[in-house]
């Protein structure tokens, strides 16, 4: 057992920043699955919207968001993100983000569903250069410790005796290093772990994306929202197997086209806003050429932009892109569409609280009401600071009360394993599984969804639940039988969610429901285990 005031549980932007804010109320511990710097966060290319230019406004930052997120954005939420939005860039840069400047000045980009250039970015690697400030300032700060290759399984959650109250008291978590497993007591845990993108065949997420948070904050008890709302990148570079290459959507916000493989422009007669529409109607786009023509991928033309610009804005683009034998700066860019981010996650309250006493939840892996049916881009980020302060300044008061807390509580502690290592067979049997359900979520849970399919998907996933949860029970477990229990468990949810919700709005289409139904589904989808 190790014992601390606060437990956060990932290490990208959002559990970081609260871990640093968190330290000067207790004791703080961090854990994360992997390297300390792999994270969904370090992967971000774009940037972080903020209003930081006198000539832009807060009204046209949150105008922006409602009209990307389709109906659903809560209007105190966007609001307090996009006014709040410019203190938190500027916390980021008291740690040591040293962001792109010209002529003193931060360089502001653009990118798609955005009416004016308001993207802080670090050339297109503004997400490795807040991990890399961040953990910097962490490893300074001596209240935090940081533990690396622990994987949380479980959160633990007490009840108690007189008045039924629902409390998180922390969590079990496997020490991959050896297999052993450690028991934390926390008086407040962070869920801070990120997405879900391993759960499709295609994404641009890191493979520590396999829904943890939800799986566990699901099975604790507490409320899930929005999962239907998968964001499908729209130019993820071809040939995007295994862990595809994300082409930022910035690169069009400086003015590069999208062409259909014939090189005509996909979105000229698409939507007014044409290579820069919000990210569901691309997505959709490039989807209908895909299946019209029978084409691999369309393009992506990068002639508009002068040379000088693409050297400078996106050297990493530029790279990675020349190691495959691509120069963006005369050659065409295949791309494809391919799993993104999760608009949906643990609900929580505009200070980060979720429905069980002492869990609150930060960054992709919360659904704060921000981001609606469909996240404006370069938003999430900006979520991810501005939530985690607002849950850190609610801990003195949450630290106090959870002090107070009497011992007449029955406190529910996953049950450890008895058998920790698992066969080579045992093992090629999870791979299976799990190659089989990212193929079911790309082809039946995808950008155009159907009843039949999500039915079809939704039957199968439970079978798929029963088999992986008799396999985790049964005594031979590891960090990938794991992080399948969790992956069979979010993409459940992402298919029930979907199946609620019979209307197409934002991000989540179903061609036997193509309008949106404003009297009947303007309103989150919810669910509670026990009552999925």
């Amino acid at each position: 057992m190790i014992s601390t005031d606060v437990l956060v549980i990932g290490s990208g932007i959002a559990g970081l920043s609260y871990a640093l804010k968190a330290a000067q109320h207790g004791r703080v511990h961090v854990i994360t699955k992997k390297h300390r710097a792999e994270s969904s966060t370090n992967y971000a290319q774009g940037g972080i919207a903020a209003v930081m230019d006198p000539a832009d406004s807060t009204e046209l930052h949150v105008r922006d968001t409602i009209v990307a997120g389709a109906g659903l954005c809560s209007l105190p939420a966007v609001r307090e993100l996009v006014h709040e939005g410019p203190a938190r860039v500027r916390d980021l840069i008291e740690w040591g983000c040293a962001f792109t400047r010209q002529e003193g000045r931060l360089s502001l980009g653009r990118e798609g569903g955005h009416s004016h250039r308001r993207i802080v970015h670090a050339a297109d690697l503004t997400g490795r250069e807040i991990e890399r400030a961040l953990l910097a300032s962490v490893s300074e700060t001596p209240a935090i410790t940081l533990h690396e290759d622990y994987l949380a399984v479980d959160l633990r959650v007490s009840e108690d005796e007189s008045t039924g109250l629902r409390r998180c008291v922390g969590a079990l978590v496997l020490d991959d290093r050896d297999g052993r497993f450690v028991a934390f007591d926390a008086a407040i845990v962070l869920l801070a772990t990120g997405g879900l993108g391993q759960a499709y065949r295609h994404t641009t997420n890191p493979q520590i994306a396999t829904g943890d948070g939800v799986a566990m904050a699901y099975r604790a008890g507490a409320r899930i929202a929005n999962l239907e709302f998968v964001q499908f990148h729209p130019t993820a570079l071809h040939p995007a197997e295994g862990g595809a290459f994300l082409i930022s959507e910035a690169v069009r916000g400086e003015g590069a086209v999208l062409r259909r493989p014939d090189g005509e422009d996909l979105m000229r007669d698409v939507h007014g806003q044409g290579s820069l529409a919000p990210r569901d109607v691309v997505a959709r786009a490039i989807d209908a050429v895909l299946k019209e023509t029978g084409a691999p991928h369309v393009w992506l033309d990068l002639s508009p932009i002068p040379t000088d610009t693409i050297e400078r804005r996106f050297p990493g683009i530029l790279a990675a892109c020349a190691a495959r034998g691509l120069d963006i700066r005369t050659d065409p860019v295949p791309v494809v569409p391919a799993a993104h981010y999760a608009c949906g996650g643990v609900l929580t309250d505009r200070t980060g609280r979720t429905s069980v006493a002492g869990l609150f939840a930060a960054g992709e892996v919360a659904c704060t009401g921000v981001h609606g049916a469909n996240r404006l881009a370069s938003n999430s980020l900006l979520e991810a600071v501005v939530y985690s302060h607002r849950a850190a300044e609610e801990l003195p008061h949450e630290l106090s009360r959870a002090r107070r807390g009497g011992s007449a509580a029955h406190t529910e502690t996953p049950e450890v394993p008895s058998s920790r290592r698992a066969s080579a067979e045992e093992r090629t049997v999870w791979q299976c599984r799990h190659e089989e359900i990212r193929r079911l979520m790309w082809d039946e849970a995808g950008i155009v969804r159907s009843t039949n399919r999500l039915e079809h998907a939704r039957s199968r996933l439970a079978g798929l639940r029963q088999m992986i949860e008799a396999d985790y029970t049964g005594g031979s477990v590891d960090a990938s039988l794991i992080e399948l229990r969790n992956l069979a468990e979010v993409a459940w949810l992402v298919v029930h969610s979907a199946l609620t919700r019979e209307e197409s709005r934002g991000l989540h289409y179903n061609v036997d429901f193509p309008w949106r139904d404003n009297e009947r589904f303007l309103r989150n989808t919810v669910v509670e285990r026990d009552r999925a």
